[in-house]
């Protein structure tokens, strides 16, 4: 049985002023609703589609694209796959570059701030679920999960906690993926 988990692709962004914290809600509704650049995808990351019987994607916009850009274009969809929440506190200074603002507020969120978003411990359990529904699916063939960057992480532990081997090392970069097998 395999599974792969596969971080979807960059997406189309318009350029970004720098940002208060109090206007990254607008910043990331964009991101969530963004599709992505179908442009150079990486071949193993084509390949390692096209061996999947069972397609997940998150209901992130830039998700459900990137499974059709990998040539499915009916994939099971479901919010379970979400990426986390980013929690945003509503001050009006300092202005930085959103994604260094991102990065920030994900470190605060791993240190327990939640402000508007789930805490870790409830996206830990999301990401249990999750992957019971992907190893139920297993069954049936390989499966391939098109989502995001921390839920998959947090699912790629769940994995290994049920016993599942890392095949590939996990690349966090657009369209980076890892592989588990169950033997």
């Amino acid at each position: 049985m395999q599974i792969t988990l596969m971080r979807h692709g960059k997406p189309v962004l318009a350029a970004s002023r720098w940002l208060a914290p109090c206007e990254m809600g607008h910043w990331i509704a964009a991101y969530d609703e963004a599709g992505v650049h179908v442009d150079a995808i990486p071949p193993a990351s084509l390949a390692a589609a096209s061996t999947a019987v069972i397609v997940f994607a998150s209901s992130l916009p830039r998700a459900q694209s990137s499974a059709r850009a990998l040539g499915h274009a009916a994939p099971r969809v479901d919010a379970l796959f979400r990426e986390a929440a980013l929690p945003f506190p509503l001050w009006r200074c300092p202005r930085l570059p959103p994604f260094a603002w991102a990065a920030l507020l994900r470190l605060a969120w791993l240190c327990g701030y939640a402000r508007g978003a789930d805490a870790l411990a409830t996206v830990r359990q999301r990401a249990r679920a999750a992957s019971a529904q992907l190893i139920a699916a297993a069954a049936a063939g390989p499966v391939l999960l098109v989502g995001h960057g921390i839920m998959q992480r947090l699912i790629a532990r769940e994995l290994r906690a049920a016993g599942w081997t890392a095949v590939s090392r996990h690349r966090s970069g657009h369209w980076g993926m890892a592989r588990y097998r169950l033997d």
